[in-house]
């Protein structure tokens, strides 16, 4: 088995993974989900947090070796970030979503030295809009961004293009297509519900309604 769908499978058993067509999550963004994904679950089970930590500690030093800090997003990449960058001897920092409203009012915590080769850490892309505004605020500090790895990516067109303009490569340890290849392996979904469940990749916006 594939470590993608190895680790779609840990998600599904621990529940951080979950779909439902009955009734739709619904996003900040207003669209209809029928797969939800909550990673913060993998803090509360050590041997799914190990296996995170490893996987992301052997991606940096697969696609970045010459990778000098690493820089968790704010707040669900931070925990997934100390970890590997623990375990990799290196530098941390994270990135807040807006300047913080007192003290130094800093963005970016830790000590982020300009022209640092800095690898991002980020537990879900969807979109892509809010991990690459972090890149931009490392980028307008003088950090050299040269990646990022998440944990989990829905594979969106939108997403791809967004890193494409971005010129920032991606690695993730699973990804939407595994998790339907799994849910199908384990019977989780109808194959009636397959297309349907494709459709939402291609166009989450306008799916469900």
């Amino acid at each position: 088995m594939s470590t993608q769908k190895h680790f779609a499978e840990k998600l599904l058993q621990i529940k951080a993974l979950q779909i439902n067509l009955q009734k739709p999550y619904v996003w900040a963004s207003g669209w209809n989900s029928p797969v939800y994904c909550d990673n913060r679950k993998v803090l509360s089970y050590p041997h799914v947090r190990d296996f995170v930590k490893s996987e992301l500690a052997n991606m940096v030093l697969e696609h970045f070796p010459d990778a000098e800090v690493i820089a968790g997003v704010a707040t669900a990449g931070i925990a997934h970030g100390v970890m590997a960058a623990d375990l990799l001897k290196l530098p941390f920092i994270y990135v807040r979503s807006k300047p913080k409203e007192h003290g130094m009012g800093n963005q970016i915590e830790g000590v982020m030295e300009p022209g640092k080769k800095v690898v991002v850490i980020e537990d879900l892309v969807s979109t892509g809009k809010s991990s690459l505004q972090v890149v931009d605020v490392l980028r307008e500090q003088g950090a050299e961004v040269i990646g990022m790895c998440g944990l989990f990516t829905y594979g969106f067109n939108a997403a791809s293009e967004a890193f494409e303009k971005a010129m920032l490569p991606l690695y993730t340890i699973s990804n939407y297509q595994a998790l339907m290849e799994v849910a199908e392996e384990q019977k989780l979904i109808a194959p009636e519900q397959k297309a349907s469940l494709e459709q939402w990749r291609v166009d989450p916006a306008n799916w469900g309604k």
